[in-house]
């Protein structure tokens, strides 16, 4: 079985995979680490619930220099809602403190003052959800022209497509989605360099450590029963 030790992770990286409390390398965190740290583009697809964060954040975070101006990070990580945005910071926040990285998140439905006054502080990794940084991009409250690192957390979504293009050519691709058909791949093409596919999962699969059940309610009752 490999090790988080034999993917090529350094020391502190390590250290934070201890921490995370995590005892080995799921099958997309196995292809997808190396794979990474060598600067690839990537198209990885893998289900829910396999550890995706960790194969984009662990070895981003290893490699990644500091942001060398405020507003301006050095890794972007775009998802499609607050919540997954914030589990995403979760663990890249536990990674980054190995490194003495700054790590920060912007999401719709909260205020976006602090969230200008956070940026201008000065930000390495900024996790956002589409709508809100690009109301962020209209301020001039953010400058993506120093990203070294861009991951889509996500199938295709086209309002990604303006942030993209505000992003240097330079910089590394990571895609990851639970499903990748060729419709995203076909959109995404003009996006990645090269890029390396790791498929794990079938279109649709759902790990085994999730569970899943339909609950029948009138739609007027989905709120109560949530």
């Amino acid at each position: 079985m490999t090790t988080f030790a034999e993917l090529g992770l350094s020391d502190a990286v390590l250290a934070a995979v201890d921490h995370l409390g995590y005892t080995e390398p799921t099958p997309v965190q196995a292809q997808a680490i190396p794979l990474v740290l060598q600067g690839r583009d990537i198209i990885a697809a893998a289900k829910t619930g396999t550890g995706k964060t960790a194969a984009f954040s662990l070895p981003s975070l290893d490699i990644l220099a500091r942001a060398e101006r405020k507003k301006a990070p050095a890794m972007l990580v775009i998802t499609p809602t607050r919540e997954l945005a914030m589990q995403i910071q979760e663990v890249c926040q536990t990674i980054a403190r190995t490194r003495g990285l700054r790590v920060a998140n912007v999401v719709g439905g909260v205020k976006i003052e602090p969230q200008i006054d956070r940026l201008a502080r000065g930000v390495d990794v900024l996790i956002a959800t589409p709508g809100r940084l690009i109301d962020l991009m209209n301020q001039k409250a953010v400058d993506l022209s120093q990203v070294q690192v861009l991951v889509l957390d996500m199938g295709f979504l086209p309002s990604v497509r303006r942030i993209v293009e505000a992003t240097p050519k330079s910089r590394q691709t990571l895609l990851f989605s639970a499903t990748i058909d060729k419709g995203v791949l076909d959109q995404v093409d003009a996006m990645l360099n090269d890029p390396a596919i790791v498929q794990i999962a079938a279109k649709g699969e759902t790990a085994d450590t999730v569970e899943q059940y339909i609950a029948h309610v009138p739609h007027t009752l989905k709120p109560d029963l949530l």
